[in-house]
């Protein structure tokens, strides 16, 4: 297996392009924006440039890496080749599906179908093609370059074979891989997204302050980030997007998702991604408390 694909080049897909690439694969980095594709590239080079700073690699070692990266803008072109084909696109169902049925019809009959989904049912995804048994979960985290964790995920009907594959070649690209089966959260989610909402209902309820609620968590419990920071660094739209999928799944309130995260999501505070979300990330860089407006 040479020729990997990636399917979007946000945050999650540019760093999954990035290790495949830095690991000696060939990757096709597939987005429909060539701007996306753009800044992509540029996120890959100044991550390469961080590296080569800290003497982890090498110049020749970066030159390599982004030689070994091609952008399209079209699925059908990009996939040709593919052996495994990575899909990191927006957390949004519907994308996915309609991804997934373009790929099973557009990939070679032997290409495993991938999913970077932090939530959404690998069986349902799987459900849309003609390859059941070759569609898996690849739950990377983020920074992927940097993080070790990637949650293997084994859909209703994905095989031994597939299973076996997708473990292995995690570890060739020096990836701690973890079996888990297919409920919505899995594992990673299921567990920390109710404790970012209980951040949140915590701020929402006025028991302390933003940067007072981290403090106590990264203090107390050792967190290296506290849990809203955390969800600015994820990204408040897909909090809630995970959230919701979470408490379709098991009809339980506690997987509810805070008004407050419903407001902010609403009036376009998404954390990092907009500049402005529990702190501020504009130029000046301070940690305003902007979500204080909210409540």
């Amino acid at each position: 297996m040479k020729n990997i694909a990636v399917i979007g080049a946000g945050t999650m897909g540019n760093g999954i392009a990035h290790t495949f690439a830095q690991f000696g694969y060939n990757v096709q980095l597939i987005d429909i924006s060539e701007a996306a594709l753009s800044k992509g590239i540029a996120t890959i080079t100044k991550n390469l440039d961080r590296m080569v700073a800290k003497e982890k690699i090498s110049t020749t070692d970066k030159e390599n890496t982004l030689a070994n990266i091609t952008t399209y803008t079209s699925i059908k072109k990009g996939v040709q080749y593919a052996s495994l084909v990575v899909e990191a696109a927006t957390e949004n169902k519907e994308l996915k599906l309609k991804i997934f049925k373009e790929l099973d019809e557009g990939c070679p009959d032997d290409t495993i179908l991938a999913s970077n989904t932090s939530s959404i049912s690998i069986t349902e995804i799987a459900s849309v093609t003609n390859r059941q048994n070759m569609v898996i979960g690849m739950h990377f985290m983020n920074p992927v370059p940097i993080m070790k964790l990637v949650e293997i995920i084994r859909g209703y009907n994905t095989s031994d074979e597939v299973m076996k594959f997708t473990i292995d070649l995690t570890k060739e690209i020096n990836k701690t891989p973890v079996e888990v089966n297919d409920y919505p959260g899995f594992v990673a989610n299921r567990i920390l997204m109710p404790m970012i909402n209980e951040s949140i209902e915590t701020l929402y309820n006025g028991v302390a302050g933003v940067s007072e609620i981290d403090e106590v968590m990264k203090l107390g419990m050792a967190h290296p980030m506290g849990p809203l920071q955390l969800a600015d660094f994820i990204g408040l739209d897909v909090c809630l997007s995970i959230l919701n999928v979470l408490y379709e799944g098991f009809k339980n309130p506690k997987y509810a998702p805070c008004p407050l995260l419903v407001n902010m999501v609403n009036a376009g505070k998404f954390g990092v991604k907009s500049g402005e979300g529990f702190y501020d990330y504009s130029e000046n860089r301070k940690a305003e408390k902007v979500a204080k407006m909210f409540v």
